[in-house]
């Protein structure tokens, strides 16, 4: 019999879930959804209202359309990146402009970011916005971004889903753009089993996204729609399942992090691999998934590929990185600026399990199976 899997990112914990069900009133639904508000307010140290909704996704389609991109509208955003992060561009027929990463963070190359713009100005193409990715729990580099976001008055949207407890100089992910997401979807850190959140500006911006996400329904007695609105609504027993977990955040950040020290130490001595860590002090990563490169040029021709199938015959998931988007199908046609980096964090990047619930004896398991492979 094999042993029980181990895969790479648990879900809903039995005991929040008893909790969360055990706290069900059908008659404080808008009470619970608006405590789950501001709990994340709290978690994030900010002022700014925050807007439950039923995925990330629903959060990046929302802060696309309130910060005014329309049909034709070009926005930056990284090759490396979930599908989901570039399919809303699509929905309101903007324009997506894909950028390489840059070799540190695995995020978007700042400076390829720059001449990417001045290209497209070159051609009298005008940029509106940038759509930041921190893949895998790894912030952006603010910093150098968000600056140049403000000299050319560009929206920044944070795309923070992987990253919730992340930060940069100690500024909370979700709350570096003009526009910030959370997921809470049911791999995350913190799951309410399909969810997410959208970090706005001001209160008017909230409320604008709140009349979108409800189906935009009018101020009449009677349900009148003048615009097209969308069912994005965060549910009642998904903010109750949130407001359950919550308290376990930072717990689950450090089992996380944990595990990213775990594979640094197991690696440090297997050349051709390297785990992904902040590249300065400046960047703390959740780690929601700990994820490393395979070179079989230094490995003595072990690819990733290896490591996957002989995790896979002991019963352990591991999983490749995301395919850049440029190299997908659906945005081949699409403009795409840089080399070779995201292509080679796909050919030799693989993530390993990082729940916060592992245990000694899955780790013990873990790393008989790669030093089974590093050592035959």
């Amino acid at each position: 019999m094999k042993p029980a899997r181990i895969v790479l990112s648990p879900m809903i914990y039995e005991e929040e879930l008893k909790l969360s069900l055990g706290a069900f009133n059908s008659n404080t639904i808008a009470e619970d959804i608006s405590r789950f508000e501001q709990q994340c307010q709290s978690i994030l140290n900010i002022n700014r209202p925050i807007l439950a909704l039923n995925s990330g996704t629903a959060a990046i389609h929302l802060s696309l359309l309130l910060a005014g991109i329309k049909k034709g509208d070009h926005v930056l955003c990284q090759s490396m990146t979930f599908v989901a992060s570039a399919n809303p561009l699509l929905y309101i027929g903007a324009i997506p402009v894909f950028i390489d990463s840059e070799k540190n963070s695995w995020n978007m190359d700042p400076q390829l970011m720059e001449e990417a713009y001045q290209d497209l100005k070159g051609k009298g193409i005008h940029v509106k916005a940038i759509m930041l990715t921190s893949i895998y729990g790894m912030p952006f580099d603010y910093e150098s971004i968000s600056a140049f976001a403000k000299a050319n008055q560009l929206k920044l949207i944070d795309d923070s889903a992987e990253a919730l407890g992340s930060s940069f100089q100690n500024k909370a992910n979700g709350t570096l753009g003009d526009y910030g997401i959370i997921s809470f979807n049911n791999n995350k850190i913190i799951t309410t089993s399909g969810g997410g959140l959208l970090v706005c500006p001001c209160q008017e911006q909230y409320e604008r996204g709140l009349f979108l996400a409800t189906q935009a329904k009018e101020k009449q007695p009677y349900y009148q729609h003048e615009e097209i609105g969308y069912n994005y609504r965060m549910g009642h027993i998904n903010a109750l399942l949130g407001l359950a977990q919550l308290p376990y955040l930072l717990s689950r950040i450090r089992s996380r992090r944990a595990m990213n020290a775990f594979y640094q130490e197991l690696f440090k001595d297997i050349a051709g691999v390297t785990v992904q860590v902040e590249k300065t002090a400046d960047y703390y990563s959740n780690h929601w998934l700990s994820a490393i490169l395979v070179d079989p040029s230094k490995t003595g021709g072990i690819s990733r590929e290896d490591l996957r199938l002989a995790l896979e015959a002991e019963n352990i998931e591991s999983r490749p990185l995301w395919k850049p988007m440029h190299l997908q199908p659906l945005y081949e046609k699409y403009p795409y600026y840089g080399g070779t980096v995201c292509e080679e964090l796909f050919e030799q990047g693989l993530c390993l399990p990082s729940g916060s619930n592992l245990t000694d004896t899955d780790r013990s398991r873990i790393k008989a199976a790669v030093l089974k492979v590093f050592n035959s």
